[in-house]
Order: structure tokens, then C-alpha cells, then sequence
């Protein structure tokens, strides 16, 4: 078991951290590509939040874990095709460490050699609702945030082999504090989102997958993957992870017990993406949902309480465009003062009702085509200061990176919608998951199944129409169009 022990101390000699608040948010709102920080959290209290710990804290409360097979498969394991319970933190140590099944009861019909489990998506705002008092263990202030803590923040604990299927986050870009243990990274930029094969079944707002298993691809029917640029790291307890804009990621445990905590850090890209996802849903929601029941598949994701309504759907799409549209005249009256261009939002508990001044017309290009710097991004990447304290991730060698996980990885030990409580990142339900499958060979036979169904299908699916109809290059357009009728 990886604890806390083992974080990164600050280098011998130092006792101030490498990067001012200031310098931080600048390497931060200006980096194009993932980069780790290094020494930068040492004085944080929550790095002593490993498992023991929390279960320590939390005091016998339940949470919910997701479950998923440990097996080779070419299939995702999306959320739809997993199982949950409910258990407390001492009974998932027990579990991990092979206690008996009266210890571990919850956990009593997944062996663990053949399962992974991950308590994910965790907001800390509402598992420590009545202990309001650790929100300030997270410190991103010292990234220059100042105000934003654990409140803003999600905890994420999982077993060795528990992952997150690749997805991009629609909203914001990413910091990540690995806490215990170790997890991999595969990381893609936002020019190879044709070679991912992006979809929007399971749906979820703000999350796009791939149907590609980035470590076990199927090649065959995927066979642009092949051209997809891999930029893998291995993340250590102590290290904060950046994750720009748009990037793609998969995220796997690899160590017997796994915590991090992370903060998504809103952007004014944001406004025009809240819009695409509105249209996204309604597309979504109103096709599937006219779909024969009996013949609907888990559409929805477990994270999504239900299918809204077309009337909701379509004042979300409305209150999402005015908004946006209101945002703009703002930015037109002010794009002429420099002084207003900072792409980090200041601290703000509604982020749907913020208007920002930084975000041009020409700012918007589609996120689907690969980011070129321009020549004052190329100026400030001169003076970003890469090197033990700050180390980029670097893409694979070609040939390496078709091939997912055998290839050569970035190891940092080798270089040396806001909710109701005003938390930043998706949007995600507290309350009771609409898709949920509890049995153990329910699991493994849904497994199974799913990796042979799509190849024996030839007829055109409501999927297989969707995926064409809410791809990201069609939205980014459709979005265009329906902004350009509003300014008329």
C-alpha cells in the first residue's frame, strides 16, 4: 500500500515552494500542453488524506463505489456497464487487504482478483458537508486561486485496475493532486478527437467518450486510432497534474489503493461550450427518448438522474445562448483593454450567471482541429520554466502510441457546472442513480456481450445516427448557426 509517506519533500535546502501564486496561475492559464508540478504542496494538510485516514473522518458513513472486471477486454467499461454499492472506507480496506467476508461485507461477491472498485466523482463539499472545517487542507491559492479550497474540489479513491473510460471534459481545464498510490494517465490533444471516435451514448453533460479502449484498442474497427498521438505519465503521490483544455485522458489505478483530489479551474471558452451542450442534450434526449422501450439500451449515464424534458431541455438552450450572447457584448466593449484579458475566472459561486471580458470572435475556432500557437502563446511558452519542478508530458513515439499501454510513458521520478453549492467542474447527481446493475454475473455477462454485439450489427442504429449528429464537429457548427440567427 502507497501512503502518504512516500510524498515528494521539497528538494534538500528548500523550504519555499518553486512557483509564486502568481507564476503558477500564469504557467497555468498560458500551457497548451499537460505538465506536472513538483514541490508544490508540500505543506498541504491534505496530504495526509489517505484512506485510513478518511475512514477515520468520515466515521462509518456510506459512500458509493463503482465496480468494474479486471480483464482485457476492447471494450470501455463505461459507467452504464458497471455495478455500485454502497460501503463504508473500513470496508473497502478490508476488501483490498483480503479480510474475510463479514469485514467486507458490501464487497462479499466481487473477488478481488477479478474486480476494481472506485469511489469516484466524489464532491467534498457534500461528503463532509458537517465537517466543514477540512475544506482548507486544499490549498489552490498557492496556484493563484485564491478562496478556492475543498469545497470546490472532488475526491476520488479507488482500487488497483479501477479507471475512468477516455473522455473530454467539456468545461474548464484541470489540476490534480495525487494523494496515495500511483495512476496512469493516457492523455490525447484535442486534434486527435476524429481518431477517438467520439460519442455521446452513454450521455452526460459536459463529459464526450471515446469508444476506443485506449489501452487495449480494437483496431479493427477502429482503425484510425493508429494515427492517435499518446502523452502518458504516471502520476506520484505530492504531484499536481495540469490538464489543459479539451485534452482527452483515461485514468487507471495502478497501485492496491489509489486517492486524489482534483479542482476543474472555469474558463470563458465556457460560455459558448454550455451552449453546445445544451444542444447536444436536447438532440440526445429527444431521439432516445422516442425510442421503443423495450428495446432502449442504458443510454443514460449512471451520473445523469433523468431524461429531461424537451420543454427543459429547450429553456436550458435558451437561458444557455442569452447568456452567451450577453457575455459577448460585454467582451466587444472591452477587448481593447489588455487589462481585462485574463482567462481564469475570479472566485464566483454561479458560474452560469458569470460574464466574463476576455474570450475574442476568433477565439472560437473549432476545439476539434488541432491548437496552433499563436505568437504571443509562443512568447509565453519562452519563458515557462520546464525542468524538475515543472515537467512536461511528451507525446509517445509513433509507433508506440497505437498500441496503448506497452508504450514508453512519462514517469516524473525518471526526470529527477457549478451545483446548488457553488462548486466548479460537472455536473453531477447526489441522489439516487437512474441506471444500476447489482449482480456480480450480471456484470460479467454484460461484459462479455457487449464486446461482440456492435460487430455482429449491420443495420444503421439510433446510436449509430447520433453519433453523427451530436459529433463535436456538428455541434460546433449547429452552435454557430443558431448564435448567428440570435444576432440578427
Amino acid at each position: 500500500m502507497a501512503e502518504a509517506a512516500t510524498l515528494d519533500p521539497p528538494l534538500p535546502g528548500e523550504n519555499v515552494k518553486p512557483f509564486t501564486p502568481e507564476k503558477a496561475k500564469e504557467i497555468v492559464m498560458s500551457l497548451q500542453q499537460p505538465a506536472m508540478f513538483c514541490n508544490m504542496v508540500f505543506d498541504w494538510p491534505a496530504l495526509h488524506w489517505n484512506a485510513k485516514y478518511l475512514s477515520e473522518v468520515l466515521d462509518g458513513k456510506k459512500i458509493q463505489f463503482r465496480m468494474g472486471m479486471k480483464k482485457t477486454d476492447t471494450a470501455p467499461q463505461f459507467e452504464t456497464k458497471c455495478s455500485y454499492v454502497e460501503a463504508t472506507l473500513e470496508e473497502f480496506l478490508a476488501w483490498t487487504c483480503g479480510q474475510p467476508t463479514c469485514v467486507s461485507r458490501p464487497f462479499s461477491c466481487y473477488d478481488f482478483s477479478k474486480y476494481w472498485t472506485y469511489a469516484d466523482y466524489k464532491y467534498i463539499a457534500m461528503i463532509f458537508e458537517d465537517k466543514t472545517e477540512i475544506f482548507k487542507d486544499i490549498m489552490w491559492s498557492d496556484f493563484g486561486f485564491p478562496g478556492r479550497n475543498g469545497k470546490e474540489s472532488t475526491l476520488w479513491i479507488g482500487s488497483a485496475g479501477a479507471n475512468t473510460p477516455c473522455h473530454l471534459d467539456s468545461y474548464g481545464c484541470n489540476l490534480v493532486l495525487q494523494i496515495q498510490g500511483r495512476k496512469r494517465w493516457h492523455l490525447f490533444p484535442p486534434g486527435n478527437t476524429t481518431f477517438l471516435y467520439p460519442t455521446r451514448i452513454p450521455y452526460e453533460e459536459s463529459s464526450i467518450f471515446s469508444k476506443v479502449n485506449v489501452v487495449n484498442p480494437d483496431l479493427k474497427h477502429y482503425p484510425q486510432f493508429r494515427k492517435a498521438q499518446a502523452h502518458v505519465v504516471t502520476l506520484n503521490p505530492g504531484q499536481v497534474l495540469f490538464v489543459p483544455r479539451h485534452w482527452w485522458h483515461y485514468v487507471e489505478s495502478i497501485d492496491p489503493i489509489t486517492v486524489s483530489i482534483n479542482s476543474w479551474i472555469e474558463l470563458d471558452a465556457d460560455h459558448k461550450a454550455r451552449v453546445e451542450e445544451a444542444v447536444t442534450r436536447t438532440l440526445v434526449c429527444a431521439i432516445k427518448s422516442a425510442e421503443n422501450p423495450s428495446r432502449v439500451d442504458a443510454w443514460l449515464n449512471p451520473t445523469e438522474v433523468e431524461a429531461t424534458s424537451h420543454e427543459i431541455n429547450l429553456q436550458y438552450l435558451n437561458g444557455a445562448m442569452s447568456a452567451y450572447l450577453e457575455y459577448q457584448k460585454v467582451t466587444v466593449s472591452k477587448d481593447r483593454d489588455p487589462s481585462t484579458h485574463d482567462t481564469e475566472k475570479e472566485a464566483s459561486s454561479y458560474k452560469r450567471r458569470k460574464i466574463e471580458v476576455n474570450t475574442k470572435p476568433e477565439d472560437y475556432k473549432s476545439w476539434t482541429h488541432e491548437a496552433g500557437f499563436t505568437v504571443v502563446q509562443a512568447k509565453k511558452l519562452e519563458k515557462i520554466p520546464f525542468g524538475v519542478h515543472l515537467i512536461p508530458v511528451l507525446p509517445q513515439s509513433q509507433e508506440g502510441s497505437s498500441v496503448g499501454a506497452g508504450a514508453v510513458e512519462s514517469d516524473s521520478r525518471d526526470l529527477l457546472s457549478e451545483n446548488e453549492e457553488g462548486h466548479f467542474g460537472k455536473l453531477r447527481c447526489s441522489g439516487k442513480q437512474s441506471v444500476m446493475i447489482n449482480d456480480c454475473e450480471t456484470l460479467a455477462d454484460q461484459t462479455d456481450a457487449d464486446s461482440n454485439a456492435n460487430s455482429s450489427q449491420m443495420a444503421i442504429s439510433t446510436n449509430d445516427l447520433l453519433d453523427c449528429l451530436v459529433n463535436p464537429q456538428v455541434i460546433n457548427l449547429v452552435t454557430g448557426l443558431l448564435l448567428e440567427r440570435e444576432r440578427v
